[in-house]
């Protein structure tokens, strides 16, 4: 494989513990700036609002740009929103930090992707695609586990300065390694784009991508203080039981990979129904440490099974209009992300406490499960009325 390829997988890697890094440690970081650990949620939000608004704004802006030029950009943005959230101030500043480092994400996975599959020929692009998104999966096993420690030990404005360090290493592998002369290609056109994107269907993709997913983020934003509240892990066992989420996560992607490819909607409805029954347990797992654990595992596990499902399903409908739907999915992930950090916390200022947010995602999920099942159904209908 090209050295660059690793390069990209080094920035994604980065990425993704910027983006879930804050979870294992929102307890501190919310004493840190003087806020209520709800409050303290509004920061998970304030980085999917970076996503959102960047995933389709920093494509399109890039799209005269050359591919080096644009991941150097979206390296850098993960250093300044690093640097930022580890020299903030007070609550508003670290917010408005959240939102700079999740802007360049969406570039990452859609520039990323591309320039993961012309460096190699073609045979081997399903390889350089798990490369790039192994460094995403990575970070969750590895990545968040370890800064996740390292803020224990060293204070969370620590975490923040070891990524801003992987995001400058990003840089310089990116500015030594990926090829100058990657340019854009070929573009379908954005009234073409726009177009396709008038289907009620692919709409339809994206509100199940919002709802089930944001169950997974109702529960997971408060994982910290309910795995050391409820079931009564003590704050160094926060290190162990992401490595036990991010070990989910991978085997969810493996599973999906697996069996979404050959059936796509049959494997979809059993990750949402599964990840309505692992939410709804959820509540009352928490308050045992085994079963707490053996329930994050399963969360990661159905949780990101529905990921690459998602994707898929929103390319299949969007078909004509690619680059523009892999990024508005992106956004509709990270809307996903939003809202059960929001919800959640509502629940838990509500006097809930902090098993609610579980019983909040095991709704969402359910939702997702309904309107994918409402998505199939027309797939059959339509199909029905094309034979007679």
């Amino acid at each position: 494989m090209p050295l660059a390829l690793f390069a990209l997988a080094v920035t994604a890697f980065g990425v993704g513990t910027s983006e879930f890094a804050i979870m294992g440690l929102l307890p501190q970081v919310a004493r840190g700036v003087g806020v209520s650990i709800p409050d303290a949620g509004g920061l998970i939000t304030g980085y999917a609002a970076g996503v959102i608004v960047g995933a389709p704004l920093l494509t399109a802006a890039s799209a005269r740009l050359s591919r080096r030029t644009t991941l150097l950009v979206v390296a850098a943005l993960l250093v300044a929103g690093s640097v930022l959230s580890a020299v903030a101030s007070g609550y508003g500043v670290l917010l408005v930090a959240r939102v700079v480092a999740g802007v360049p994400q969406g570039a990452l996975f859609g520039v990323g992707a591309v320039v993961a599959a012309r460096l190699v020929p073609p045979e081997r692009r399903a390889s350089a695609m798990s490369v790039l998104f192994g460094g995403f999966t990575m970070a969750n096993v590895a990545g968040v586990p370890l800064v996740t420690w390292l803020g224990q030990v060293a204070g969370w404005r620590a975490t923040f300065w070891a990524i801003a360090a992987l995001g400058a290493l990003s840089m310089a592998g990116i500015a030594l390694l990926v090829p100058r002369d990657l340019r854009p290609e070929e573009q379908v056109g954005l009234g073409s784009e726009l177009a396709a994107l008038r289907r009620p269907q692919v709409w339809l993709a994206m509100a199940v991508t919002t709802a089930g997913f944001g169950g997974v983020f109702a529960s997971f934003t408060y994982i910290t203080p309910m795995m050391t509240t409820v079931a009564g892990f003590g704050a160094s066992s926060m290190t162990v039981l992401l490595v036990v989420f991010g070990l989910g996560m991978a085997t969810g992607n493996v599973v999906s990979g697996r069996f979404a490819g050959r059936r796509l909607m049959p494997s979809l409805y059993v990750f949402l129904a599964g990840l309505t029954v692992v939410l709804s347990l959820f509540v009352v797992t928490a308050h045992s440490k085994v079963l707490a654990a053996c329930t994050l595992f399963m969360l990661g596990l159905f949780g990101f099974a529905t990921v690459p499902a998602l994707q898929m399903r929103v390319l299949d409908k969007a078909t004509g209009a690619p680059t523009l739907a892999s990024a508005l999915n992106l956004s509709a992930f990270n809307i996903a992300n939003a809202l059960g950090a929001f919800l959640g916390g509502m629940v838990i200022r509500a006097g809930f406490g902090y098993t609610g947010p579980n019983a909040i995602g095991a709704v969402l999920a359910a939702t997702g499960l309904a309107l994918a099942l409402c998505s199939g159904r027309i797939d059959k209908r339509a199909k029905a009325a094309a034979t007679r």
